[in-house]
């Protein structure tokens, strides 16, 4: 990229603002948030990446990510939290998913990886979400459990579904080019997942 891509950081832990703002200045430009209210009035057409908190005094990570997706779907959120991941997230408009503790190299990929992601087709977008989902799923619940999940089941048909979209719509494109495309995006937020 040409100029610097920005990052809002939304976080109410002051350490954490300072160690991600620390990480993340040499390569980005970095505005910070200390709860919801605040990141929504930094939040313009200028922010590509948001790296947001879920659990946060007054307005929940949740809410604020509702008002984001609700004002413009361009800049990618990836919630960075100590919540555990539950089938809620399904409902969630994220699109990558990060467990504290974060390390440095963990969330400077996460950052890199939503802005190469943000130019590629809105499919390969919500695909590589819904693998992050899955991703970050496989990694709290038992096989059980996915297993007796209807939401489970749901995620993984509308990921078919998307592999079936992108490869009528990217026809151009040799099966080995597709089948490798899909793999890496799925394999890409498998690995960030489970990180």
């Amino acid at each position: 990229m040409g100029e610097q891509a920005t990052v809002l950081v939304v976080e109410d832990e002051e350490a954490l603002v300072e160690i991600y703002t620390h990480w993340l200045t040499e390569e980005y430009e970095v505005r910070t948030a200390n709860g919801g209210e605040e990141a929504l009035e930094r939040l313009d057409g200028s922010v590509d990446v948001v790296l947001l908190d879920r659990l946060m005094p007054g307005m929940t990570g949740e809410e604020v990510l509702g008002r984001i997706r609700g004002r413009t779907s361009e800049c990618r959120v990836a919630m960075v939290t100590a919540v555990e991941p539950d089938f809620d997230i399904l409902e969630m408009g994220f699109d990558d998913y990060l467990t504290k503790p974060v390390g440095h190299e963990q969330l400077l990929e996460t950052v890199e990886g939503l802005l190469e992601r943000g130019t590629h087709a809105e499919l390969e977008r919500e695909l590589y979400a819904l693998a992050s989902k899955r991703a970050a799923l496989q990694s709290s619940k038992s096989p059980a459990e996915l297993n007796d999940s209807e939401e489970f089941e749901e995620l993984e048909r509308r990921m078919g579904d998307i592999r079936k979209e992108l490869e009528t719509s990217m026809s151009s494109m040799d099966d080995g080019e597709f089948v490798a495309m899909v793999r890496e995006i799925e394999d890409e937020a498998s690995r960030r997942g489970s990180e």
